[in-house]
């Protein structure tokens, strides 16, 4: 992973960065969308638009460092969070839903638990609070790694990429990331590698805020995913007594792209039940 910088645990509080999004919808309860790791807004257009913007209205958020938005630092939850409240704040948003996958769903987790009066109802994809071991060190490499300036077309970096990532899926999502300079006619990665990469231990890191969020909130796993577990489930009910776990069958960890209609309804269902 190469030499990383020394990042001090007491540093100052970052200041929030204006968020990239796309909206969808124009009626109903806000919900706001929170992507995973070197995922984008654009992950989830085909959900939002057709499953979700009919019951809400939507914003789809590029966390700092991915898609649109800045490259800014640190990169932790509590900085994603506060970048989060403050586009609430900016799109005067007192309360909203809000859906997080993966390392967005950690994002989501942060911003309950920090300001519960701004959460309606959590949900949370194929994710737990706890810490994780390094999943993605290759990936980020193999990205760091590729000498873009050889390549005059994605056909070519893709099979590039793949000596270090023979999984298709895996490829055809990270190349995503990857936006073409007319005027210079070279490739570069969208997505802030080398933040990622320098603060790649506090995304892995467990949620430690020790407050509760006591509203509804909703955990969606994938079948065949191992990121979130039976174990996990007396942790998750410390922080979130009124979680209820759903399993999404033959789904795996991109859940909502493996089982895109039994989870759209499975969100949908849950956010818009009444009040018990």
């Amino acid at each position: 992973m190469g030499t990383r910088k020394s990042i001090n645990v007491m540093e100052a509080p970052a200041a929030p960065v204006d968020l990239a999004y796309r909206a969808y919808g124009t009626e109903g309860p806000a919900l706001l969308i929170l992507h995973g790791l070197l995922g984008s807004s654009g992950n989830w257009h085909t959900l939002a638009s057709k499953a979700f913007a009919p019951h809400f209205r939507v914003w789809a958020l590029d966390l700092r460092g991915h898609g649109r938005s800045p490259h800014a630092e640190p990169i932790d939850y509590p900085t994603m969070a506060a970048d989060v409240l403050a586009f609430m704040d900016r799109h005067q948003l007192g309360r909203a839903h809000v859906l997080g996958h993966s390392m967005g769903g950690k994002v989501a987790m942060e911003l309950a638990l920090r300001a519960p009066d701004r959460v309606d109802r959590l949900v949370v994809v194929d994710i737990a609070p706890r810490a994780y071991e390094a999943r993605h060190n290759h990936i980020l490499q193999a990205l760091r790694d590729i000498d873009l300036a050889q390549y005059n077309n994605r056909q070519a970096i893709d099979k590039a990429l793949a000596a270090s990532i023979p999984e298709d899926s895996i490829r055809q999502f990270l190349l995503k990331n990857l936006l073409y300079d007319a005027a210079t006619q070279t490739y570069r990665w969208q997505v802030d590698l080398q933040g990622l990469m320098r603060y790649y231990d506090r995304i892995n890191a467990a949620i430690n805020n020790q407050r509760q969020f006591t509203g509804p909130a909703l955990f969606v796993r994938g079948e065949r995913s191992d990121y979130l577990t039976e174990s996990d489930a007396t942790h998750m009910r410390r922080l979130f007594p009124r979680a209820q776990i759903v399993i999404i069958p033959g789904a795996g960890h991109w859940v909502h792209a493996d089982a895109p209609e039994a989870f759209a309804h499975t969100v949908v269902t849950f956010l818009l039940q009444p009040e018990s």
